[in-house]
């Protein structure tokens, strides 16, 4: 058998891949606030102190992970000991981060004023910011799969490549929850504004999963031979 043994860890070096996996768990505990939010959103309207307080934690976490990821792309190795390509890399950390991006628009859209959702609205919503969380949730084996891929030949190909389609299709289910939602959306007796805030609120939690499924394809490039 093979073995690819990475060179970072024969001189005692940190692999910039690891940085990856540090920044995701920013991301990670970003979609436990997000739901949460949701859920106090629904019951207290943007006055519930607890939907204010997430939402300062989130921030929180965007800066954190703003600070991780510069801190990696500005301590890359020289190309000789890149596991990738730098431009896939440089890639990905500016996908992955934008899952975090579009977390942070939606609460802020959450949070221009309280809307009342309709009951009708509540279901279809709950289940579309669930389906986008968990495409994000996905993403975190397909990481963790490439990254053994990359620096051992312990990893199952296939099974990693089967992980990448598990996160496209997963945001293929959102797509579609997103467009069935719109429709009850336009088609729900309330004003204009609450639509209009609804509307780019549900926009930006489809583009959170949109991101998840844009590192996937980026993590697909990375192991492609």
């Amino acid at each position: 058998m093979r073995v690819r043994i990475p060179f970072l860890s024969m001189i005692g070096g940190r692999s910039p891949m690891d940085g990856l996996l540090e920044h995701y768990s920013q991301v990670e505990a970003s979609m436990t606030i997000i739901n949460e939010s949701l859920l106090c959103y629904i019951g207290g309207g943007s006055s519930c102190k607890d939907f204010q307080i997430l939402k300062q934690e989130l921030d929180q976490l965007e800066d954190k992970a703003d600070k991780i990821k510069r801190n990696t792309r500005n301590h890359l190795p020289r190309g000789l000991f890149m596991a990738v390509d730098k431009t896939l890399f440089l890639n990905y950390t500016r996908a992955q981060d934008n899952i975090l991006d579009s977390a942070q628009d939606a609460l802020d859209w959450l949070n221009i004023h309280t809307v009342k959702i309709p009951d009708a609205l509540r279901t279809g919503g709950l289940t579309m910011v669930d389906g986008a969380i968990r495409t994000v949730e996905l993403l975190k084996p397909a990481l963790e799969g490439t990254l053994r891929l990359l620096h051992t030949d312990f990893a199952d190909r296939q099974a990693v490549k089967d992980l990448y389609r598990a996160v496209r299709s997963q945001h293929n289910d959102v797509r579609k929850m997103k467009s069935m939602l719109f429709r009850e959306l336009f088609s729900a007796d309330m004003e204009f504004k609450d639509v209009f805030q609804l509307l780019h609120f549900f926009e930006y939690m489809h583009e959170m999963s949109h991101n998840a499924e844009g590192c996937a394809d980026i993590l697909r490039a990375m192991i492609a031979r």
